[in-house]
């Protein structure tokens, strides 16, 4: 392992790859150090539009068409009868028009593998255990390997996209815990030999299931089906059984997804993930930067998460290469700044997903489609388009529409 860089990244994700290439290209040393072994499992494997401009400015994007990963174009919300389909190419904001569903392991594992084509150096199985920072803004990061020795990296900077391990939040005393409400996932990978005559392969799903309870379903093209449950931690609790027990009765629940996953294999035994919203105060400090999840995680209804991880990567990489180079960077202004209001932007569509202003929205009947198509620019990632009203003035607008949406479909009744 070597022992000094420019930039030390921490994690091996989309957000830490993304930086890393960017960096490299600049031409700066970097390292990356990631704690556990790839592959690795985790969830948020249905990915937005605009992440694609972030994977292209990494040099990803001809590595990851090599993989057959299953595109994906749109997205359709499920009530009963009643469906909402958006289509990516049909949106508001000009930019790219569809993107991938991926297995993470293997996505991120792609990712993780170019960079160390690229010639940068990946140290898997490598804890960072403590960070010191100096008042000029180098550091030295003590790691821990595999065999449980302990080794010391020097750096200029930090980038931190270890993701739900928010190593310097933790370390720092800087998470913050989420205004949103704290809610639970069960979900499991599962054969869909009949997704074809069911529903389309090239879109994420999500189905209300009950007001407070919605599911997703996220194909992929090596024939596997991510279905979950996300809802308030006491619907789960009426559950009973194991967790395969309980979670075909969740489906046998619901006659379309009952019908289409009868008896199909389970990848492996569904699992469950909660209380997952966390923030922090200052996504920037002397000699780091935060990236992706290590600055918010939101909620998986927009899957928000590696587009807000790579688009933080993208911007943040190229402030650091800056910093690096001895120019002065206004963080607060070219990067606190962008990444709340991007941040700010989900946030209010996934309140209003929980609160049930989108539902009157995506299922009314007289939606139109100019308005449907700035919203669906949201879904698909561009967030930071001030042009479209249902970005800048987003809270107003989604109130006002859902409020004559509403008496106009009770005086058509």
């Amino acid at each position: 392992m070597e022992n000094s860089f420019d930039v030390l990244i921490i994690g091996a994700g989309p957000s830490g790859t993304v930086a890393a290439s960017i960096v490299h290209q600049a031409g700066l040393s970097v390292g990356i150090v990631e704690k556990t072994q790839f592959p690795r499992f985790v969830i948020g494997e249905s990915l937005l539009p605009r992440c694609m401009e972030a994977l292209e400015e990494a040099k990803f994007l001809d590595v990851l068409e090599q993989q057959g990963f299953q595109k994906k174009d749109g997205a359709k919300f499920v009530m009963g009868d009643s469906v909402c389909d958006f289509t990516f190419k049909e949106q508001y904001t000009k930019g790219w028009g569809w993107t991938w569903q991926v297995p993470r392991a293997d996505f991120d594992k792609v990712l993780a593998d170019e960079c160390e084509r690229m010639g940068i150096p990946v140290y898997y199985q490598t804890e960072v255990v403590d960070i010191k920072i100096n008042e000029d803004g180098s550091s030295v990061t003590t790691v821990k390997t595999a065999d449980d020795a302990t080794q010391s990296i020097a750096a200029k900077f930090i980038i931190d996209g270890s993701g739900y391990g928010r190593v310097i939040p933790r370390m720092f005393g800087l998470e913050r815990q989420s205004h949103l409400k704290q809610r639970k996932t069960m979900f499991c990978h599962l054969s869909d030999p009949r997704r074809e005559s069911v529903f389309e392969p090239n879109r994420i799903t999500a189905i209300v299931h009950n007001p407070e309870t919605w599911i997703w379903v996220i194909p992929f093209s090596n024939g596997l089906t991510s279905v979950g449950y996300v809802g308030e931690p006491e619907f789960f609790e009426q559950l009973e059984g194991t967790p395969e027990e309980q979670f075909r009765a969740l489906i046998n629940k619901q006659p379309k997804l009952a019908e289409r996953f009868e008896g199909v294999d389970m990848a492996f035994e569904p699992r469950s993930l909660q209380s997952w919203s966390v923030t922090t105060d200052k996504f920037y400090g002397n000699g780091y930067v935060l990236t992706g999840n290590v600055t918010e995680f939101l909620d998986p209804i927009f899957s928000s998460g590696v587009t807000l991880a790579a688009v933080s990567a993208q911007i943040a990489a190229k402030l650091v290469i800056k910093k690096v180079n001895g120019e002065d960077v206004d963080w607060e202004e070219a990067y606190m700044k962008p990444m709340m209001e991007g941040i700010d932007v989900f946030r209010t569509y996934v309140d209003k997903w929980y609160d049930g202003t989108l539902y009157k929205i995506f299922f009314s009947k007289g939606r139109q489609q100019n308005i449907i198509n700035q919203i669906c620019s949201v879904l698909a990632g561009y967030v930071w388009d001030e042009t479209n009203t249902f970005v800048s003035k987003r809270e107003k607008s989604l109130d006002t529409l859902a409020r004559y949406l509403e008496t106009m479909n009770s005086d058509s009744n």
